[in-house]
């Protein structure tokens, strides 16, 4: 490492009370339910977590995933902010390499034009979906994902033609001029270290691939320059969380989940089941072990015993905020989950 990006210190991890929370909304579609459905909880969600102070809302780009709902993200983040009025919404994220800069500039622009200082845009590299998917959606299947850096100062550009890397004469109308935060969303090291040279805030996908969790933010925060967008790192972390009165039923409503990441190293995709009392039948012990290591950063829990995991993370990761995921079954159950976590962060 050169002197511009020598390894800093960890710094001080934040306490429980002291850091920002927010959702992440997949849009399950359960088993027996429909997309409809889904999207109207979806709703119901973000209405909730706007009165219980959660931070923001995103919403993330999958495609040909029958179980989940959310392929059209920028109508449903327009959507998310129509039905709310104070909490942030965005992505987490849009697969940029989906798609052409110009347009998610102009979504984006049009949507903060429509909810100014509301909208987020989160930003990752992968695909979001499989091969046919991809070749339906005309993404060079020998495309690995090299081009990002070009495509995001392209898409940056149009923002701020300042940084002159739009195509001559092309202008994103709504989008130019306006200051929307971008994140970069990564689960390796890529995204890191391109979020801390170009001084952005960083998102890791821990909640499904915490491997590379530590390593990424070392990077993420010793490549770190700072930049009119951030002075200092600062990080956001994925989180698995089932909230419940008692350790049993969370335990019990975590299993929804657990089959959700077992069909997906089955190569399968579906709707998400009801849970189940043991998961034993359903998996085999090499099975089990790959789940749960996928399930690190996964929290199963009452009120303490998601306070003291949470805190474990926090002191783990140094993160600045915490962005919650929870594949839950049933929809009142899912709300009573982040109501209780809520309670957790704020010390109630």
């Amino acid at each position: 490492m050169n002197q511009d990006h020598a390894a800093r210190p960890h710094k001080q991890s934040k306490g429980i009370h002291e850091i920002a929370i927010s959702v992440l909304d997949l849009v399950p579609v359960v088993t027996g339910g429909t997309a409809a459905e889904s999207l109207r909880h979806t709703i119901d969600l973000a209405q909730h977590a706007e009165r219980w102070g959660y931070r923001r809302y995103w919403l993330a780009e999958h495609h040909n995933m029958p179980g989940i709902a959310s392929s059209a993200t920028s109508l449903i983040i327009a959507h998310v902010a129509a039905s709310t009025s104070t909490i942030r919404v965005g992505s987490g994220g849009i697969m940029l390499p989906n798609h052409a800069p110009l347009v998610i500039a102009e979504q984006f622009g049009t949507l903060e034009t429509l909810y100014p200082g509301r909208i987020d845009l989160g930003l990752g590299r992968a695909p979001g979906s499989d091969q046919p998917a991809m070749r339906a959606l005309r993404r060079g299947l020998g495309s690995d994902g090299s081009d990002f850096p070009e495509q995001l100062s392209e898409l940056r550009s149009y923002f701020d033609p300042a940084l002159g890397s739009r195509p001559m004469g092309v202008r994103a109308v709504p989008g130019e001029g306006l200051r929307i935060p971008i994140w970069l969303l990564g689960s390796s090291g890529f995204s890191a270290q391109l979020a801390g040279q170009l001084g952005l805030p960083f998102a890791f996908a821990s909640h499904f691939a915490p491997d590379y969790l530590l390593p990424a933010l070392e990077l993420y925060r010793s490549y770190f320059r700072p930049s009119d967008v951030l002075q200092e790192p600062y990080v956001m972390v994925g989180v698995n969380a089932v909230t419940a009165d008692t350790d049993e039923e969370a335990r019990r409503l975590a299993t929804s989940q657990q089959q959700a990441f077992l069909n997906l190293i089955r190569g399968r995709t579906g709707m998400l089941n009801p849970p189940v009392d043991s998961m034993d039948e359903l998996w085999s012990p090499h099975e089990q072990a790959i789940v749960l290591k996928q399930l690190s950063y996964a929290v199963a829990g009452n009120k303490d015993t998601v306070r003291d995991k949470i805190k474990s993370i926090l002191k783990e990761t140094g993160a600045d905020e915490l962005i919650v995921t929870s594949q839950i079954y049933d929809h009142q159950a899912r709300l009573r989950s982040y109501e209780l976590l809520a309670e957790v962060v704020k010390g109630s």
